[in-house]
């Protein structure tokens, strides 16, 4: 076992760095992301913050070549298990919340003992998997070295054959995020991964706009247009973690600003994924074909399916009832539920306004039912001639939260339903 052990070492020694995730960009990135630290934060962190962004954030890329180091990346319910690729790529949303959960934890539990250097090691971690996952070399489900990709767009015969994961990825950047502030995620663990899982939601979806300009500047022998897209993705990483490692750092020294607290008290979820977004998109199969053949839409409402108008209801309002547009809701289709996990104790109720947009679904009759794990907790049919209904539910030992809605009428074209401004409330 020993040699086996001793010949994987040598030949992960001679991979070439740059072929490992952000290769160098994670020093960048990560230094970018200590420097708009609070004084205070940077006073905890001492010495290991230089240590941090120079070695630590590397530590899931070598746990085969840094033993020593390699325990900070290795999960207990995972045991014998040292290459964690979860740490590397996204998973679904339940694994990945559970990766964050953990290490933040580990991190947190380590600097209220004042175990500063461990701490910093478990940040390093934390920070490479947030940058992994915002990484444009990562977007691509299933296919993060590109060859099938390159059978839809076959690069130039000097790169023909060639992976492409470590050029789009290559190089060092000047990362700057001068002027940020750290976002406070969570006054408990579980809090602060729950919401840092849907921070870097954003992350991977903003890498996902850089992929292919990379890749197409790659073909074109552009360098700077590389770096450019590298840049964009770069950026967004690094504000992602300043905000894990602010919150991670205040949990640590249960020091939190007031007004911060105050922000966290409700949650509006209307742009986040529901777990039947596998990975941040819905497949066909949670197609309808009511209101019209598509998917629950963030937002806007999908006229015949072709065209995104805004979310409008029909309110009452001091004894009449008007019109409101939307900014915050979701465009649902008949037959299809939206799954949310939620974070252990943390939300009390959750509130949303159910009903039919006043044009569009005006013929329509449609039954909106919440549940939590499986079970109701309200429902309520409309028609499309009636006034939005206010759903007020107890979220108590709640784990998943369940939003569906089912046509109750002949019309099935006119079922434009419409959650606006789902929250949730401490």
């Amino acid at each position: 076992m020993k040699p086996l052990l001793l010949f994987l070492s040598l030949i992960l020694a001679l991979i070439p760095r740059e072929t490992l995730a952000w290769g160098e960009a994670h020093r960048d990135i990560t230094k970018a992301a200590l420097q708009v630290l609070p004084a205070w934060q940077q006073e905890i962190l001492g010495e290991e913050a230089a240590k941090l962004s120079s070695e630590y954030c590397f530590i899931p890329d070598r746990v085969h070549t840094d033993i020593e180091n390699g325990k900070y990346a290795m999960m207990d319910s995972r045991p014998g298990e040292i290459y964690l690729l979860n740490l590397h790529l996204p998973a679904q949303q339940p694994q990945n919340l559970e990766t964050l959960r953990y290490f933040m934890d580990k991190a947190v539990v380590a600097l209220q003992a004042g175990r500063t250097p461990d701490a910093a090691r478990f940040m390093g971690t934390v920070c490479h998997m947030l940058e992994d996952y915002g990484s444009p070399a990562h977007t691509v489900p299933g296919d993060n070295m590109f060859t099938l990709f390159q059978q839809f767009l076959p690069p130039p015969e000097r790169l023909k054959g060639q992976l492409l994961h470590g050029p789009i990825e290559n190089g060092a950047l000047d990362v700057v995020i001068k002027g940020y502030q750290p976002r406070l995620l969570g006054v408990t663990v579980d809090e602060a991964a729950w919401r840092l899982l849907h921070r870097v939601h954003e992350a991977i979806l903003n890498a996902r706009t850089t992929t292919i300009p990379i890749i197409q500047a790659l073909y074109a022998d552009d360098a700077k247009a590389v770096v450019s897209g590298q840049m964009k993705a770069a950026t967004m990483d690094a504000k992602v973690v300043a905000d894990a490692f602010y919150t991670i750092l205040c949990l640590g020294a249960g020091k939190f600003d007031a007004g911060e607290r105050e922000s966290l008290r409700a949650v509006g979820i209307g742009a986040f994924f529901p777990l039947e977004a596998v990975n941040l998109y819905f497949p066909q199969t949670e197609f309808a074909g009511s209101p019209n053949w598509g998917h629950a839409r963030s937002g806007v409402v999908m006229e015949g399916g072709t065209k995104e108008v805004p979310l409008k209801l029909r309110i009452e309002k001091d004894g009449s009832v008007e019109e409101k547009e939307f900014a915050d809701g979701i465009s649902a289709v008949m037959g299809r539920s939206l799954t949310y996990p939620l974070p252990a104790g943390v939300y009390r109720r959750f509130t949303v306004l159910a009903g039919l947009h006043p044009e569009l679904g005006a013929k329509g009759r449609v039954e909106f039912t919440i549940k939590g794990d499986g079970k109701p907790l309200a429902s309520v049919t409309i028609g499309g001639d009636a006034p939005a209904h206010l759903l007020d539910c107890d979220l108590t030992g709640v784990k998943q939260l369940q939003l569906a809605v089912n046509a109750r009428g002949p019309d099935a074209k006119s079922n434009y339903a419409i959650w606006a401004e789902p929250l949730l409330v401490k």
